[in-house]
């Protein structure tokens, strides 16, 4: 395994800092969980299920037959009524559940009771539009409560969700509906983003006129009032279905295994992944670690996750987790440079935000505007900062206390994906005494371990790759439909010790704490994004003056990773220059999304190939971070590095185009 360079001495770091004492005092979660967790796994997670509303308690925490598991076998339980419906019985329903801050700065403020009455409505619409239980629903929504609640309603009614990130192309969007079969979309007119209202209703007909297209039903949410093209047989306006609907409805238990969720994931082949989260386990571990990780405090905490409703991120942390915990929290529609800077202090200020959580990517992007742009703002109601998406480097973190959280607010460090549902590698804010750049370690309850090629785990100051080493919670149960891609994407490089290999390279510094190095396949992590070298790749042939191209993710200050693609011409196609690579970044965003655009695109006449035809991606990757080339002894032509090297010195196009 190749490490990253930049963490490569993270051994080393003497830096550390210790949780505030007030806080230590009074955790949620103590030093004893980890020796609890260790005595006995099964009955730790089985006394945090405890913490949820059963329909039926479970007869068996835990049936495992790898690589396929059952957690709380024979409990059943409704997701939604835990989110809303037991916190308004609990007398809670004035307590506000989301602050919506509209891009255009449009507010609303939503109490549980509210809530909770919406949902009951949207899950009586999907019925009366003939969503069954176990029906796939797609959601392609802006960061508006609508999201929250087309969620939450699917989850009540048991029509397993699948959310779809709205800057997706309507290829990708049609790929995802097609794959699970999906009869109805929810989705809006548009949203507003850097000061303009975006289409979505646009990308949603595409997908769903393309012949074979599954949809039988698009619900509309009018958000921006823009025109929108409307088929009277399939379009209905959410404000006509749903808000004539009764607010009451009866919910019903579903089996602790129950699908709740499909989100779809980069994987190394073109097609991306279906990962299938079902009911008592993923609300288990996602309740949990929401509650310990955070120090949660129903009472006080203003808690606000910037991420996306269509990422995991935005299902654990701003749907299920936060709200199982009965959590007040601000939700934001637009990007942190509108209308200015500072709008996401200002968000901190106006609400009292007391946990952030955020990525490392919008970190050094503040970092880079200048600490004077929050420093005009009272960020004194802090007293927790999250990072999550991507490994944090060290300077980002500094900043991030220093300048956010007043050198006084501990940092947790999380490190989970897709697939493994909640948070598994972290700091606890109470206990661990935080080093900059550091997940540090396994949260109680999660066996996590570094092993070489071989399988072993490495001695402390080693590197490898990273493991879990048994069945947890919130674990994805398959790729939908599909068992043996399942197998053998997670299951099969360490088959012989059973472990789930996570993807991503770690390192363990002397004390034995976790470093995070990134992905060691090709799935690269674009702003905490993960998009298939392969996709994008096959977007680039897709163009038709492209015959063949090669793509690597390469270290990017701002984004931690960049896509670099190097790009042969079709015969008689000898245009180079400015003109044509903007047109292929483009083509890219239109194939896949504009989170794909490529950072940078080279023309070159070849690629660095092996005699057997096996394209050299290690050496595209050092040329492309300036990096020394290794062997180029076994390429069928070495001189094809020099001309890449010189070219991409002199051929770097703005990310902004």
């Amino acid at each position: 395994m190749t490490e990253n360079p930049a963490l490569s001495n993270l051994s080393h770091e003497t830096r550390h800092f210790d949780p505030p004492e007030e806080l230590a005092e009074q955790a949620n979660v103590g030093e004893d969980a980890y020796d609890e967790a260790a005595a006995d796994p099964l009955v730790f997670w089985e006394t945090q299920a405890e913490r949820l509303e059963w329909a039926q308690k479970w007869d068996t925490a835990l049936d495992w037959d790898p690589p396929f598991a059952k957690w709380f076998v024979g409990g059943s339980l409704n997701v939604a009524v835990n989110c809303l419906d037991r916190h308004v019985a609990a007398g809670r329903g004035d307590k506000v559940a989301i602050h919506f801050e509209g891009e255009p700065g449009d507010k609303r403020s939503i109490t549980y009771a509210e809530l909770t009455a919406e949902v009951c409505k949207a899950a009586n619409a999907l019925t009366e539009l003939g969503v069954q239980t176990g029906d796939r629903v797609m959601i392609y929504l802006p960061m508006i409560p609508e999201a929250a609640i087309s969620m939450l309603a699917c989850a009540r009614i048991g029509a397993p969700h699948s959310v779809v990130f709205g800057g997706f192309s309507p290829e990708s969007l049609r790929n995802r509906i097609d794959d699970c079969g999906s009869k109805f979309v929810i989705t809006s007119d548009g949203g507003y983003r850097r000061g303009a209202a975006s289409a979505l209703k646009s990308n949603v007909d595409a997908a769903a006129d393309a012949d074979g297209s599954p949809v039988e039903r698009i619900l509309v949410v009018r958000r921006t009032g823009q025109d929108v093209d409307w088929n009277p047989d399939r379009d209905l306006w959410w404000h006509d279905v749903v808000d004539r609907q009764s607010d009451r409805h009866e919910a019903e238990a579903f089996d602790a295994e129950h699908p709740l969720f499909i989100l779809y994931t980069s994987g190394t082949t073109a097609k991306p992944k279906g990962i299938l989260h079902t009911s008592g386990g993923y609300l288990t571990q996602t309740s949990y670690t929401h509650h310990a990780v955070f120090d949660h405090k129903a009472e006080t905490d203003v808690y606000w996750c910037t991420a996306d409703i269509g990422w995991v991120t935005g299902h654990s942390y701003i749907v299920y987790g936060p709200m199982s915990n009965g959590a007040t929290q601000v939700m934001y529609e637009g990007t942190p440079d509108t209308p200015h800077q500072g709008r996401f202090w200002e968000i901190v200020q106006n609400y009292g935000v007391t946990l952030l959580y955020t990525a490392p990517t919008a970190i050094r992007t503040f970092m880079k505007w200048g600490a004077e742009i929050p420093s005009e703002f009272d960020l004194s109601s802090l007293r927790l900062l999250g990072s999550v998406g991507e490994p944090i480097n060290p300077e980002a973190w500094m900043w991030y206390r220093e300048h956010i959280g007043g050198d006084n607010c501990p940092i947790v460090d999380t490190w989970w994906q897709t697939e493994t549902g909640g948070i598994m590698i972290s700091p606890l804010p109470g206990v661990t005494s935080t080093k900059p750049g550091s997940a540090q370690r396994a949260l109680p309850g999660i066996s996590a371990d570094v092993v070489d090629e071989s399988g072993q785990p490495v001695p402390n100051g080693g590197g490898g790759y990273l493991v879990l080493t048994e069945p947890w919670p919130a674990m994805l149960r398959t790729i939908w439909g599909d068992d043996e891609r399942f197998k053998e994407t997670y299951w099969s490089r360490f088959s012989k010790q059973g472990y789930y290999f996570a993807g991503d390279g770690a390192k363990k510094d002397d004390d034995g704490d976790l470093w995070l190095l990134g992905r060691v396949d090709d799935v690269m992590n674009i702003s905490g994004h993960r998009i298939s070298t392969t996709e994008v790749e096959s977007a680039l042939v897709s163009h038709p003056k492209v015959a063949e191209a090669a793509v690597v993710g390469a270290t990017d200050p701002t984004t931690g990773q960049g896509i670099v693609a190097f790009v042969i011409l079709r015969g008689g196609n000898d245009e180079e220059g400015a003109d044509l690579v903007k047109e292929l970044r483009n083509h890219v965003a239109k194939e896949i999304g504009p989170i794909a655009k490529p950072r940078q695109i080279m023309i070159v006449p070849e690629l660095p190939k092996t005699r057997s035809g096996k394209i050299m991606r290690r050496l595209l990757r050092d040329v492309a971070e300036n990096r020394d080339l290794g062997d180029v002894t076994t390429l069928a032509d070495p001189t094809v590095m020099n001309m890449i090297g010189d070219g991409l010195k002199s051929d770097k196009p703005s990310a902004e185009e």
